[in-house]
């Protein structure tokens, strides 16, 4: 992807534009990709669900340090993660599809939608080849629930080429992909993949592969 065109996407785009950092490989190339592009009225977020890795909150602050920039933290409502604990304990979302959803949506949904009202653009770091779930993704989207442009400057990247292309910038990377992990979320959902599996096998992995989103791209 050429940093000018994705210059060129934001600037056709009148507001502010959000890149959702959710500490992926991923992520990290295209933090990079905007900030060399000099993207106007660039905004960095995250959501930080309560069940991070204690490795994720260390990366996030080496990646504010490297970068020199701020990621701005957003948090679910207390109350309802109280009522969403008592009900479900640790590990309740593990028992079906609803309450792996309920959690997903109370801690990661409800908190990308304060996020994104009145922004104009959201950035993600997602790639086709990531899942049967985004096979199907485009370069630029109109999200109708939220009624912002999408751009996935990734869409078309490779695994190889997204690793070649950290390799080259000497991007930092999650300390967890040491340890085998593919794909960074809560811990209680989060595992690293065996050998032979996809990037995606360690999400959610008791599930069926196109059950594998957490709902914050499902389409309307």
């Amino acid at each position: 992807m050429n940093n000018n065109y994705v210059q060129d996407i934001t600037k056709k785009i009148n507001g502010k534009t959000l890149l959702a950092f959710s500490y992926q490989a991923e992520d990290i190339a295209v933090l990079h990709l905007l900030l060399e592009a000099k993207v106007n009225n660039l905004e960095v977020f995250t959501i930080d669900t309560g069940k991070l890795f204690p490795e994720t909150q260390g990366y996030h602050t080496a990646v504010e340090k490297f970068f020199n920039i701020s990621i701005k933290k957003y948090y679910p409502v207390k109350h309802k993660i109280e009522k969403l604990e008592a009900e479900l304990g640790e590990y309740g979302m593990r028992e079906s599809l609803e309450k792996r959803h309920l959690c997903c949506q109370i801690r990661k949904v409800d908190v990308l939608d304060a996020a994104l009202e009145g922004r104009a653009a959201w950035v993600t770091g997602m790639r086709r080849g990531q899942s049967v779930t985004r096979t199907e993704l485009q370069l630029l989207e109109f999200d109708e629930k939220h009624l912002i442009f999408k751009i996935n400057p990734l869409y078309d990247w490779t695994h190889k080429e997204l690793m070649d292309y950290i390799a080259k910038n000497n991007l930092p990377l999650h300390p967890l992909y040491a340890q085998g992990f593919t794909s960074i979320g809560c811990v209680s959902c989060t595992r690293a993949v065996q050998e032979g599996e996809d990037i995606r096998a360690g999400r959610w992995w008791w599930e069926k592969a196109d059950c594998k989103e957490c709902g914050l791209h499902v389409k309307l």
